[in-house]
């Protein structure tokens, strides 16, 4: 499993180009083979995938029965916009605007990696929401989701 790592500012020119951080790029397998996909993330942000893990998503989600309406609404929801992107001699990947606007991005941008997908944020927003109230009781919300789970050792592990 792809395990990323790290937060980054950056910025994104005029055309809406941004440049894919060296620290970041070292992480991600074959991405001037491959490529990337970028798609709507849940909360008004983008999410960028590697190839290898935007097919494993999509083998998931194919496999959700179509003859239920939701499942399809889900699907057009989920698969709706998203783009290949393509690293360019710079080192940089095109957004594209229809993604970009459904994001409210310009200009300041923040790269969240969460394990094997990048969260893209406009930098103001991701500020706002890492300042929130979940950050004021980071720990209650670490008992509520991880407090039940059995891990399965001692402390060492």
């Amino acid at each position: 499993m792809l395990q990323l790592i790290g937060e980054f500012e950056c910025k994104l020119d005029a055309k809406g180009r941004l440049v894919v951080p060296s620290a970041l790029k070292r992480q991600l397998p074959n991405v001037e083979q491959d490529g990337l996909i970028v798609n709507r993330g849940f909360e008004r942000n983008l999410v960028i995938y590697t190839r290898s893990e935007w097919d494993k998503q999509a083998a998931k989600i194919s496999r959700l029965n179509t003859f239920n309406a939701k499942n399809r609404e889900f699907i057009r929801q989920f698969m709706r916009g998203a783009t290949m992107l393509t690293l360019d001699a710079a080192g940089r990947v095109l957004l594209p605007k229809v993604l970009l606007d459904y994001a409210k991005i310009a200009g300041e941008v923040v790269l969240a990696c969460q394990f094997d997908r990048i969260e893209v944020w406009p930098k103001a927003a991701y500020e706002e929401m890492m300042n929130g109230d979940v950050s004021e009781d980071f720990a209650a919300l670490a008992e509520e989701v991880m407090g039940n789970m059995d891990f399965g050792g001692g402390a060492d592990e």
